[in-house]
């Protein structure tokens, strides 16, 4: 029940109501989800890694294999890390921090934002080709799957390490998961990406990279939000799954050689 509340949370798959669901649609206990989140980024990684497949078994190319996963990844988030992203860097533009809540809270795109979501598309679309054309499908495929799962686990860091910036929103009704919590989860995420990496053929030193660079994604973001806004919002949790996921893909590409 569990995995499936998360997915719901976190995603726009259709997840049926289970015979144990009283309300589905309610807010979810966030603290106890959080440790099944690895699990959750796997699920998630899965429709983009056959859809990789499926554009490199139909000879596509690796560019159009990756610009194809990537958008299959957004649409299955309802782009909700994006979004993320997106708000916390037109917070730049705010001079106190009242002002940076304000603007994270706005729904409109204002031009870091727009910058923001352009650049991490590119570089996330730019390292998925390479990464495929310096591999198989295999391997590219347990890459996807292996950074589904750490870089969701690398964004609860600001959750879990701060204090929310505000008594309100989202971040503060789902409550604050505990810190055994997240050891648990990212125990299991290093697990999950090792296993996957392993099965995939990738070079180990890679795969330490990819977790390494997830987890001092997910610190350097605690560091940022505590000076920004003096605590972590839902936009900043989303903002750093998405600069973890660019983290690992680029740390994985330094051990792999053309």
């Amino acid at each position: 029940m569990d995995l499936a509340c998360c997915l719901r949370f976190y995603s726009r798959l259709p997840v049926p109501a289970l015979p144990c669901e009283q309300n589905p649609h309610a807010l979810p206990d966030f603290p106890r989800l959080a440790r099944v989140l690895p699990l959750a980024g796997l699920v998630l990684g899965v429709v983009p890694a056959l859809t990789m497949a499926g554009a490199l078994w139909l000879d596509l190319g690796p560019w159009l294999a990756a610009v194809l996963a990537v958008s299959v990844m957004t649409l299955t988030t309802g782009a909700f890390h994006e979004d993320g992203l997106a708000d916390t860097a037109d917070s730049f533009g705010g001079a106190t921090r009242e002002r940076r809540l304000d603007i994270m809270r706005d729904s409109r795109i204002g031009t870091f934002g727009a910058a923001a979501l352009i650049l991490a598309l590119v570089l996330r679309i730019g390292a998925l080709a390479t990464l495929i054309s310096r591999t198989d499908g295999v391997a590219a495929a347990a890459a996807i799957l292996g950074i589904a799962a750490l870089c969701r686990t690398a964004g609860l860091m600001p959750l879990v390490f701060l204090p929310p910036a505000r008594l309100e929103g989202a971040s503060y009704a789902v409550g604050q998961p505990p810190r055994d919590t997240f050891w648990f989860a990212a125990g299991l995420a290093g697990v999950a990406a090792i296993t996957l990496g392993v099965l995939g053929s990738l070079p180990f030193s890679g795969i330490i990279l990819m977790i390494a660079l997830s987890a001092l994604s997910g610190y350097g973001m605690i560091r940022f939000a505590d000076h920004h806004i003096g605590g972590q919002t839902g936009d900043i949790a989303g903002a750093t799954q998405q600069i973890a996921e660019i983290a690992a893909l680029i740390g994985l590409l330094t051990v792999l050689h053309p």
